[in-house]
């Protein structure tokens, strides 16, 4: 029996280009980029540089990329990482009511340690009404988070007019791009996010290959 893949905005094969790129890592180039000797700097340098294309890729500063090894990660250490730094300016965090797994995980386990979490309603085509989401605000609030693409139905939530009611309340925001970033063009500097999710996975790049924005200050 035939069988046919339908499903690559969860998971994309693995690119040929992609993988010969990958083969002198996974043969000869094996050091350790912490090391301080040739071939651990030889690692070192591949990281830099790779961290350097994924900025470019979205617009950001090599310096604000971090690594991870999926995008759920990406999107634990975003609202957990965000979240507890700021805990002193409040404990309110808004989502969307379609947000990925790992962000509604995330969030319930920010409950458990004194965060209040509210869901935003999506109207039918799954998109957040912006001033629904701006009368959820508190005094509270430090942080909201609604992802770019749905993973699920395609929507495409108007991130850019969220990012403009946040930054008028001094709110973080955070979106989980995983579903958007290689199939729609995405520019952090244009959307004005604090902090953004992606995968290489979703886009013919090795499986446990991610990366997490975070924008500087």
């Amino acid at each position: 029996m035939r069988r046919v893949y339908l499903d690559r905005i969860a998971a994309t094969p693995l690119h040929p280009q992609v993988l010969e790129a990958m083969l002198p890592y996974l043969k000869e180039n094996f050091g350790n980029p912490q090391s301080l000797h040739s071939v651990g700097q030889e690692a070192l340098n591949a990281v830099e540089e790779a961290r350097e294309k994924v900025a470019q890729l979205i617009n950001s500063e090599p310096t604000e990329i971090l690594f991870t090894s999926s995008g759920s990660e990406s999107n634990n250490f975003a609202l957990k990482g965000l979240a507890l730094a700021h805990q002193k300016r409040g404990t309110h965090i808004i989502l969307s009511a379609v947000e990925h797994q790992s962000v509604l995980h995330s969030a319930k386990s920010l409950e458990k340690l004194g965060f209040r979490v509210n869901s935003v309603p999506v109207d039918k085509w799954g998109m957040v009404d912006p001033e629904e989401l701006q009368r959820a605000f508190s005094d509270e609030t430090i942080l909201v988070s609604v992802m770019l693409a749905n993973n699920e139905v395609g929507t495409i939530e108007p991130i850019g007019e969220i990012a403009h009611i946040c930054r008028a309340r001094d709110v973080l925001f955070h979106t989980d791009a995983v579903a958007a970033v290689g199939n729609i063009p995405v520019d952090v500097k244009e959307l004005g996010v604090d902090a953004l999710s992606l995968a290489g996975s979703q886009f013919y790049g090795p499986q446990g290959s991610a990366a997490l924005f975070v924008k500087k200050g």
